[in-house]
């Protein structure tokens, strides 16, 4: 491999590393936003030209004027003030701040870099589905808001979990494209990655594992990928619980409403499956038995790592899957709580980026 590949490969992964770590805050933020029941103060969608802030005192008034002809502030925060107004509109503006800064901080430099010759032709492709996928999530956020602006000033579950999801597949699909970047650009021998085309990547040709490593497809690969979709999924579901405020109800633990299993409570809709997505017992329940299958599959990760070469790894994992775990009790025993609530939504990505690491490192 040339050393120009290698600067090239670097120089990419380094700029996605910074995509990743603006979605990371941008996921941050719109918790923080759900959190303080600020997504619905802005009641339009200007993609184009929303950059700007109001900037006198008749704009903030013909903005504020304008909030109250819908449902939030007629149900809920009827008599607000100016003051408080802006307090809710803050957060939101700068979260859709931030969504151009990320659309713009990838199709600039893709341009550039595409047109300087810098990325490879097999890459390509990932690259637009990312930015796609940056677009839709942007598109997913207005039709989550617009669900409130009706007669039921609350955004739908269904469609908070959407964004969420779609935010964290961005976020995964960055990281682990620049993780695999970093690893090429490196001169230890690595197996190519197909990333679009039937193509891989040009890299040198594979070498037996180093003692202690698992071959390639070994069950440390398996529970890795197992690991991910896990959690991905745990996600979705703690999506729902914010969509629904289960968090706020059945504030003990590890007994709900005094059992293990309240099947008073969680089976009760009808039919059936409308208690998995709108049953706030059942959707609580649900995290909670989420947590625990994760928990314990990235357990027997652990164990099978802790005496080979991705003993490091699997540490971290571990230490983030700990943390997560405290978090999410605590988050639930003080009735959600701003500062330990967004925590907990940060440390869903935090774990889940110690597994893209550990899933890099095991497929070298």
């Amino acid at each position: 491999m040339s050393s120009t590949l290698a600067a090239d490969r670097r120089a990419t992964a380094l700029w996605l590393f910074v995509i990743a770590g603006l979605v990371f805050v941008m996921v941050g933020v719109g918790g923080f936003t759900r959190l303080t029941n600020s997504g619905l103060s802005m009641v339009e969608w200007k993609p184009i030209t929303g950059w700007l802030p109001p900037l006198s005192d008749a704009a903030w008034t013909a903005a504020f004027e304008q909030y109250k002809l819908f449902p939030e502030y007629q149900k809920i925060n009827r008599g607000m003030d100016l003051v408080g107004f802006k307090s809710i509109y803050w957060p939101e503006y700068w979260h859709r701040v931030l969504g151009r800064i990320i659309g713009l901080a990838f199709a600039v430099p893709f341009a550039i870099l595409l047109y300087l010759g810098k990325i490879e032709r097999v890459l390509v492709p990932r690259l637009v589905l990312l930015l796609a996928l940056i677009g839709m999530v942007g598109a997913l956020g207005w039709f989550m808001v617009s669900s409130g602006l009706v007669e039921r000033p609350d955004v739908s579950q269904y469609r908070l979990t959407a964004h969420l999801g779609a935010a964290v597949l961005l976020y995964w699909l960055v990281v682990k494209t620049a993780l695999r970047l970093w690893s090429a650009s490196s001169p230890s021998p690595l197996r190519g990655e197909g990333w679009g085309g039937g193509e891989a990547l040009h890299t040198q040709p594979a070498a037996p594992p180093p003692p202690g490593l698992p071959p390639q497809g070994g069950g440390e690969k398996r529970l890795a990928h197992a690991g991910l979709g896990l959690v991905f999924l745990q996600i979705l579901l703690g999506g729902l619980v914010a969509g629904l405020d289960a968090g706020m109800i059945y504030n003990t633990w590890p007994l709900m409403d005094g059992a293990l299993v309240p099947t008073h409570l969680i089976f009760s809709e009808s039919p059936l499956w409308l208690n998995f997505f709108e049953n706030v017992a059942t959707v609580q329940f649900q995290h909670r038995i989420g947590a625990y299958v994760v928990t314990l599959l990235l357990l027997v990760l652990w164990w099978r790592s802790r005496k080979t070469v991705l003993a490091a790894h699997a540490n971290a994992v571990l230490a983030a899957l700990a943390l997560q775990m405290v978090l999410g009790v605590l988050t639930l025993l003080h009735v959600v709580p701003l500062p330990l609530a967004a925590l907990h939504q940060l440390g869903a990505l935090v774990l889940l980026t110690t597994l893209l690491v550990y899933a890099n490192r095991v497929a070298r």
